[in-house]
Order: C-alpha cells, then structure tokens, then sequence
C-alpha cells in the first residue's frame, strides 16, 4: 500500500491537481482496459520544475509516481495505485527549431512535432503508425515503425534529453553529457526519470509517398522478399502483416512497402518490385501526400471508436524474434491461432528491423542481423473476462516459445512478467539497469507499474 498523503500536503505547483472521481478514474484506466489502479491525485504539471517538486515530494515520502501521456500503455505501466499520475499532456510545446533539430515537451503528440517540423521541409527519422502517441510515451520504450529498418527506433534519433530523476533532479543528457542516464532512460521503461523534453534530429522530407500492398500466399517468399527488401534499403517504409481469410482457416501475407519522393522525380515501380515474389494480380497502389500517408491511421480511428472497438480491452503481444527461427515459428503460431485468438479488429504484425541500425542499449532485441517484430494485437470483448484472461495466457505461453527461441519482449504488452524475467530480458544489460535504479530513483518510486523490479505490476 502506498502511504496516505493529503493534496494539502503537495508543494505549491504553477500546474493543477485533481482528485474528482472522473479524473482519478480516467488516470486508473488504460489502453488495455483490464487493469484498474487509481491513484490518489492526478496532476497536471505546469513546467519542468512542477514535475521536479512532485517526484520530490513522492520520493521523500516513498509514494509511487508515474507519468502518462496518451495512456496507451496496456497493461497497467503507466499507473500508481494509490499514488501520483503525471498526466504529460500538459507539456506540450514543440519549440522553436534549429538546423536539423526540434525541441519538443515530452506531453506533444507526435503529429504535433510534424506540424512543426514540415513547413521547415524537416520530418523526424522514424515515426509510430499513429501520431497521436506523445513523444515521452514511445521514447520510454524505444518507438518502432516501418521507418526503423533504415534509421532504427525513435530512441536513435533523439540528441538530448531533460530528465527529472526519481530523487527530483532535473537534468540534461546526452551521447556526450551524463551517457549513463541517457541510456538509463531511453527505453527504460520509465524507471530512472521521467522524461520533461526531448531534442529530435530531423532529417529532409519529401512531399509524396507511393505505397504498394503486396500479398503472397507463401509465408517463404513474404519472410524471404522482406529480407531482401530490408537488406538493400530500396523502400523508406516496410511493415507486414499476417491476414486470416474469409473463410478463417487460411492465412495470406501482406508486405506494405511505400518509397517517399517529390515531383518531378516519381518511383521506377519495375525497378522497385521486379525481383520480389508477390501475387502480382492482386497488387494495391497508392499515391498521396507525405502527410497523409503518416497520418493513414486517423479514418481508421475514427471507425474503431464509433463501432465501440476502440474501447476494448486490447490483450496485445509485441516481441522481436531471431532471424534464424522467424519462419518456422510464425508458421507453427498461425497454425495455431483463430480468429477468436485475436478478436473481430485483432491484427498480426509481422517485419524485419536490422540491428546495426539499433543503438539504444535498453531496446533489446535477438542476436543477428536482423530482428523481426512480431505483434499479435488482440482484441477482447468488454464483459468476457474470462475470454480476456485466455488471450493473456496465450501471449505467456507463446512468449515462452519465442524466449526459448532468443527472442525477447517489445515492452508495450499485456504479458506478466517478474523481475526474474525483466532481468533475463535485459541479459547483460541487467546489472547497468540495475546499478542506474539505485542511483537516479534510490527509493523506487518511479513507474511501480513496470513491474521491473518487482513492484506493483499485475
């Protein structure tokens, strides 16, 4: 149990703290809408040194503190049971950039950061498939998409970083300034600090995307036309996908490969897709603006939450699968899932990432060239907790596969997880992370819902 405290207790602060019902129950829930931790107070922090007052004042009196951006966390990770939720979205400035750079408030969504940066022609390396994650939220566990293959995860990319650390500090850090802490944090889970800014690199951006959707019905070409395509670096965006048919006992593969460019240049299509090995009388192309191609999520979106999916309770499973065993074990695993395994809007993903582009050390993935995500994104039906609690057992007993296979956790899962296997996912890294936990949160008060070192994760 955290220990009781009184919002007359709080350090004056230039932000606001709520403890209403709708706001405390807001705070409780999250993307995944199984876990139910209410905190004793939500504040909205009004600045940095807000955030600095309210994790010192946590620390000293040993009350969890976690901080929540778009609440897409879906397992309980950005929760604190009787404590305080930092909700992030009150620091969301983007601010003035300069050179190949933006400086952004960890609360800013990331399509945010866009509007910002390309009207200067300037787009960040990697982005999400959906903008309106915050860019603290997919910093803590490293922000993977189908960009990662050439410029690896939002972590790489970032210059700086401003963290208050679990004593109360607030501090800068970097490749150059205090490296331990800039490794403790990006992709760390929250447990070392929380992020208040982020300096992103930035890099050109074209004005269009050409997206082709390719299906096979060889999951060995689909596997072997994404390595070469990963290999040679020939499109700007690769992601797959698993498709279960109509008749929901067969499954297809779907490779979506999108080149950017601007006019007057336009894509050699031959040249592009000529060697790859898919069904070429089923090919979809599509030809859009740069913005709208990142931002294709947003209609679907619109879809999910006005059929009520949107609010489900969201069972996924996201892990990194060793090159050598990737084929066989998707095989196996599709043999064995049905439709009721993923729910009506569940999806698999499936693609390549290659390592030497992955330089965050907390972002672990399989020895190799190359590490394939795997994401079994399930969806359960709102009153069958019992269908819930079954999909959850599949992603424990599959993840156990995979781990005996040398694979490892993607963190943005409904997976239970000890310390035990916190610490067999960090492998060698373990000890720094370890060592990094006494020194910036030495009374643990940082992210209990991690459950990394054996704190209150379900």
């Amino acid at each position: 149990m955290s220990p009781p405290f009184a919002l007359a207790d709080l350090p004056a602060l230039t932000g606001n703290v709520f403890d209403d019902d709708a706001s405390l129950a807001r705070a409780a829930q999250d993307w995944g809408h199984v876990v139910q931790a209410r905190p004793r107070a939500v504040v909205r922090p009004g600045s940095a040194a807000d955030v600095a007052a309210v994790v010192t004042f946590a620390a000293g009196r040993g009350i969890p503190v976690a901080a929540r951006g778009a609440g897409h966390s879906p397992f309980g990770q950005g929760q604190a049971e009787g404590g305080i939720v930092l909700d992030m979205t009150s620091l969301s400035t983007v601010h003035a950039g300069t050179g190949d750079q933006v400086l952004v408030d960890a609360g800013a969504r990331w399509r945010q950061v866009l509007a910002a940066t390309l009207p200067r022609g300037l787009t960040p390396p990697v982005l999400t498939d959906y903008l309106d994650l915050t860019v603290g939220g997919t910093l803590a566990v490293g922000g993977l998409g189908g960009m990662s293959h050439r410029h690896g995860a939002q972590t790489d990319t970032v210059a700086e970083l401003e963290v208050v650390t679990g004593s109360g500090e607030l501090r800068r850090c970097s490749a150059e300034q205090d490296r331990d802490l800039f490794d403790a944090v990006r992709a760390g889970l929250g447990q070392c600090g929380v992020l208040v800014r982020a300096a992103i690199r930035l890099r050109p951006a074209r004005q269009r995307a050409r997206r082709w959707r390719l299906y096979y019905d060889s999951a060995t070409a689909f596997v072997a036309d994404q390595r070469l395509v990963v290999g040679d670096g020939r499109f700007d965006y690769v992601e797959g996908q698993a498709l279960l048919d109509d008749d929901a006992e067969s499954w297809r593969y779907l490779l979506e490969a999108t080149t950017y460019y601007s006019l007057p240049d336009e894509p050699d299509e031959d040249e592009l897709l000529g060697d790859l090995s898919f069904d070429r009388d089923t090919t979809e192309r599509e030809d859009t603006t740069y913005l709208e191609f990142l931002d294709r999520m947003a209609e679907g979106e619109a879809i999910l939450r006005a059929e009520g999916s949107w609010y489900r309770p969201h069972p996924w499973l996201n892990m990194f699968v060793p090159d050598d065993a990737v084929e066989e074990f998707v095989k196996e695993t599709l043999a064995g899932t049905t439709g009721a395994d993923l729910g009506d809007t569940g999806l698999v993903m499936l693609y390549p990432v290659r390592t030497d582009r992955l330089g965050t050390p907390l972002l672990r993935t399989p020895p190799g060239e190359l590490a394939w995500l795997f994401a079994l994104l399930r969806t359960g039906e709102p009153h069958d907790v019992a269908g819930t609690a079954r999909m959850v057992r599949l992603n424990a007993e599959l993840f156990e596969r995979a781990s005996g296979l040398g694979g490892t956790v993607y963190p943005v899962n409904m997976l239970p997880m000890s310390p035990k296997d916190w610490a067999e996912h960090f492998g060698d890294e373990w000890p720094t992370l370890q060592a990094a936990k006494r020194r910036y949160d030495p009374e643990g008060v940082l992210t209990p819902g991690q459950g990394v070192f054996g704190s209150d994760a379900p």
